[in-house]
């Protein structure tokens, strides 16, 4: 969220030479379109949608949000190429977040199309769909422990309801297990496990084609938030980093993102995001030199945010949570890495420099 690349509220997407974010479907390359969907209540604005043709019909990486807003826009893209929905055969989803998964999870259910997703979402969707068997630390015990009393004491109010449509409260029919080639039609996708943003994400290359549908692992204009998951996770920075390098190890590919537009290469995004996440690292490392030890909401407090170098005060409370939950990911390599220690004391967890 602190990434200073080109703003995303102005970026034009070279395949419709418009704002990244205007309606409509957007050849990418043939037999392949990008039709945004609105975010209405999400800064982010809008999620690309990735329409391949085959002749067996359409295969979707992702589905938008199961708001009355996207379905319109999905079912409108798709009537502009002479599609509709039960020409869906099979959604490909990077992630479980709202914006990638609801919709699909409903226009599967409602046309008998295959949603497939990671496996590693299952334990963060095992706690949505069944919080009465949930076991172990969740989010809100999370941020309590790294200080932030108050925001957890926030979320725990939040209403649950987002708009979206009942029915995409659902498990996948498939689960990706591993890296694996997928076939759509002609194309052969190379599913390649990402986790980090979150704990399932994967991403679908086209190599032949010379395409990357990255999800939000790679993001043109923007970094993923990195740690805010219901299921808890030990290490996601390095987790992220990892991913970021195995697909820095495929050939240099045309970056289809989540948000944002189209890019010409994986390889320069992917290197200034392992040098973003770096810088972030030695700031908090900084923080945590000639003090006494810090919680990650002090942390937090003392790194600028988002490209406007915004002070921690000036965030608003989901914003905050991610920017701690952000911090205490990065606080957490430090460890790792001998940088730093942690201790837990009875307010929560602090960490100290060690060089």
């Amino acid at each position: 969220m602190s990434d200073p690349a080109v703003s995303t509220s102005k970026a034009i997407s070279p395949d419709s030479g418009e704002h990244w974010s205007a309606p409509g479907a957007w050849e990418v390359a043939p037999g392949l379109h990008r039709i945004p969907l609105p975010l209405p209540m999400d800064g982010l604005r809008a999620v690309n949608v990735y329409v391949l043709e085959s002749e067996e019909g359409l295969t979707l990486v992702d589905g938008g949000w199961a708001i009355t807003e996207g379905r319109a826009a999905l079912e409108a893209g798709l009537k502009q190429i002479g599609r509709g929905f039960g020409d869906i055969r099979r959604f490909l989803v990077t992630h479980v977040h709202r914006d990638h998964y609801s919709l699909a999870a409903t226009l599967g259910t409602e046309f008998g199309a295959e949603v497939t997703l990671g496996i590693g979402e299952k334990p963060t969707m095992d706690m949505l769909f069944e919080p009465e068997d949930a076991t172990g630390p969740n989010m809100i015990d999370q941020l309590r422990a790294a200080g932030a009393h108050d925001i957890a004491a926030e979320f725990e109010t939040f209403d649950a309801d987002d708009g979206r449509d009942d029915r995409s409260h659902r498990y996948p029919d498939t689960w990706l297990t591993g890296d694996q080639q997928i076939a759509v039609g002609e194309r052969v996708l190379d599913a390649v496990h990402t986790p980090g943003h979150t704990q399932g994400h994967f991403v679908f290359a086209d190599q032949s084609a010379g395409l990357l549908f990255a999800g939000d692992h790679v993001l043109p204009t923007i970094t993923p938030s990195i740690g805010f998951e219901p299921a808890v996770v030990d290490q996601p920075l390095r987790d992220f980093m990892d991913s970021l390098t195995r697909v820095r190890q495929l050939p240099d590919l045309r970056l289809l993102p989540a948000h944002g537009p189209i890019a010409p290469s994986t390889y320069a995004r992917i290197d200034e995001l392992l040098a973003h996440h770096e810088e972030r690292l030695d700031l908090c490392l900084r923080s945590l030199e000639g003090s006494a030890p810090k919680t990650s909401l002090d942390v937090a407090g003392d790194l600028p945010w988002t490209r406007h170098e915004h002070r921690f005060s000036q965030l608003d409370v989901f914003n905050g949570a991610l920017a701690v939950m952000e911090t205490k990911a990065h606080l957490e390599l430090l460890v790792a890495r001998g940088q730093a220690s942690r201790t837990l004391t009875p307010d929560g967890v602090t960490f100290s420099a060690l060089r």
